[in-house]
């Protein structure tokens, strides 16, 4: 297995040929791929075709940016990719494309498909395009997709890892690589054997900055109320700030709503926490709207501070805890999904947190990431989507 990223270049067909020289005689089996935004899909599978040839599936898709060991971008010019050779462990390919005619039923059909093709506790490794419909804006929400997936899986474990794609930082646009296809509206997993197994972390960098507050007014995403007053009042009361009518997008930059899981009293530990992005506020009615919409009437939720310093640590003692993990292991694969609001240009942070994650693995393993929109990981004894996140896991051999 090789994985190989580049950043500078304009066409799809060099940066194809760039990835093709690293790889030298190795004849791929399967490839995973994830490019920016300013790539046409189109070009960049035919690139790839008349690369590698028809008979290699494609897997992957769009990204905001993407992340390899020595280096990393969101110019929308950058092509990673990670080959499967013949001796790895190939997984196999599920594919669902009726995302537009419903999430969850999406989701219901897909669980059903990965129950009879994966092994219990198999790692499975799936993409979805996050953006429905660019204008107006509307997101293919993770919650209801996973929720389906866990619904048709009927009680099969599995071990769901994976995120959603984008084209770049605004949500322009987003799609997949489904093996065969560029595809909308679309799931891709890849269902590996049950002879691999991984180790996952996730990284935080959110702390509490309020009290609990209940959720006294919801539709969807769209948060009205908390503790019976508008929920936009209340959140900048709570974090000092004045928002104009033309900046309120950028509260999604400094909070989110925080869900915190287990004992409500217990010591404040960033693991215990589901964050919510704010997708964006309505200064006429008051509200905010969420990335997510698994939040209901009644849910209780602190305002959550994003904590440049706190994400750098949690990356440190990640990174720590997982190389501990992986002694006396051989891993072949080390995958980042990374959630784009954490990149410097978005984040406002000195170090891109994305280049520890890559220098701090045993430069032998292979490494790929990409800057998506929700990430999706095992938290509390099932899979469910995350935001501002890092979710990081590293496949090998059981």
């Amino acid at each position: 297995m090789v994985a190989i990223g580049h950043g500078r270049s304009v066409s799809a067909a060099a940066a194809i040929e760039q990835c093709r020289a690293v790889l030298g005689d190795i004849v791929p089996h399967l490839l995973l791929v994830f490019c920016g935004g300013k790539h046409d899909g189109s070009d960049i599978l035919k690139a790839l075709r008349t690369t590698f040839g028809d008979a290699v599936p494609i897997v992957g898709g769009s990204a905001a940016g993407v992340i390899w060991r020595d280096g990393l971008g969101y110019s929308g010019l950058e092509v990673g990719l990670v080959a499967f050779g013949e001796d790895d462990f190939l997984p196999q390919i599920v594919v669902n494309r009726d995302l537009l005619q419903g999430e969850h039923a999406a989701g219901l059909s897909f669980g059903r498909m990965l129950a009879e093709t994966a092994e219990p506790d198999s790692v499975v490794l799936m993409f979805y395009d996050s953006v429905a419909s660019p204008s107006p804006l509307r997101l293919h929400p993770a919650s209801d997709l996973v929720d389906g997936l866990q619904s048709g899986l009927g009680g099969h474990r599995i071990r769901l890892i994976g995120g959603g794609t984008l084209t770049d930082m605004n949500l322009s646009d987003a799609w997949v690589l489904d093996g065969t296809s560029v595809a909308k509206h679309a799931a891709v997993a890849l269902v590996f054997p049950p002879a691999l197994k991984d180790e996952t972390v996730i990284l935080h960098g959110c702390r509490p900055v309020s009290t609990f507050m209940e959720i006294t007014r919801i539709e969807g995403a769209e948060v009205f109320e908390l503790d019976g007053r508008p929920a936009l009042e209340v959140i900048e009361q709570m974090l000092g700030v004045t928002l104009g009518n033309t900046s309120s997008h950028d509260l999604s930059l400094i909070a989110t709503l925080g869900e915190k899981q287990g004992d409500p009293y217990a010591a404040y530990d960033e693991n215990s926490y589901v964050n919510r992005l704010i997708l964006r506020a309505n200064r006429a009615t008051g509200s905010i709207t969420l990335f997510e919409k698994d939040f209901h009437l009644g849910t209780r939720v602190q305002i959550m501070s994003r904590d440049n310093a706190l994400m750098l640590d949690s990356v440190r003692n990640g990174i720590s805890k997982l190389n501990k993990a992986q002694r006396g292991r051989q891993p072949f694969l080390a995958l980042y999904i990374d959630c784009a609001g954490r990149a410097s240009a978005r984040s406002g942070a000195a170090v891109e947190e994305a280049r520890l994650v890559a220098d701090g693995f045993d430069p032998s393993i292979p490494f790929l990431g990409f800057y998506s929109g929700v990430e999706i990981a095992p938290f509390d004894g099932y899979s469910r989507p995350l935001d501002w996140t890092g979710l990081l896991t590293v496949l090998s051999p059981r």
